[in-house]
């Protein structure tokens, strides 16, 4: 979900396991020359979920790196087929409470410039967490520091054989 710490957690998890780190919504906005929120606004959502399913193609495609996701890219059937394929996916599962709190704090989130943005993370969460359950691994992210976060993401991976203690 969006406010989950994706890309925070994701650049310390690449650090820690001396791999590159990619941001999908940085290489989406690359491709399309242009923000996602311009993205949303001029050519929709249903635009940007197939940019998005290229571009997430593309770089699964690449040699290993931690990639952090946008909070709808796991819910498109395609992009989850390729990311169980060719990845090992991980759900920073958040309180939406803390969600509301982290992402109030800039004004670039398209979906929630639709109504109440505690109500349209409530729905999101209702509709995406059946979804986000079936990652290969569930890491509570909550307001603690984000290192703690990635100790746990590597300890479960060291412990399922993923990688090696880095």
């Amino acid at each position: 979900m969006m406010g989950a710490g994706k890309s925070s957690v994701g650049r310390r998890l690449a650090t820690r396991l001396d791999v590159p780190f990619r941001d999908a919504d940085a290489e989406i906005e690359n491709a399309a020359g242009c923000t996602i929120p311009e993205i949303f606004q001029r050519f929709g959502e249903s635009a940007f979920r197939d940019g998005e399913r290229k571009v997430i193609g593309r770089l699964l495609a690449e040699p290993p790196h931690v990639l952090a996701t946008g909070g709808g890219a796991f819910m498109d059937t395609g992009t989850r087929a390729r990311v169980t394929e060719c990845a090992f996916s991980v759900w920073l599962r958040a309180p939406v409470d803390v969600l509301l709190a982290r992402v109030q704090r800039k004004d670039d989130r398209p979906l929630l410039k639709a109504g109440d943005p505690r109500d349209i993370l409530e729905k999101l969460l209702k509709e995406r967490e059946p979804i986000y359950a079936q990652a290969d691994l569930t890491i509570e992210s909550e307001n603690g520091p984000h290192g703690e976060t990635v100790e746990r993401i590597v300890k479960a991976l060291v412990e399922r054989g993923i990688c090696e203690d880095a």
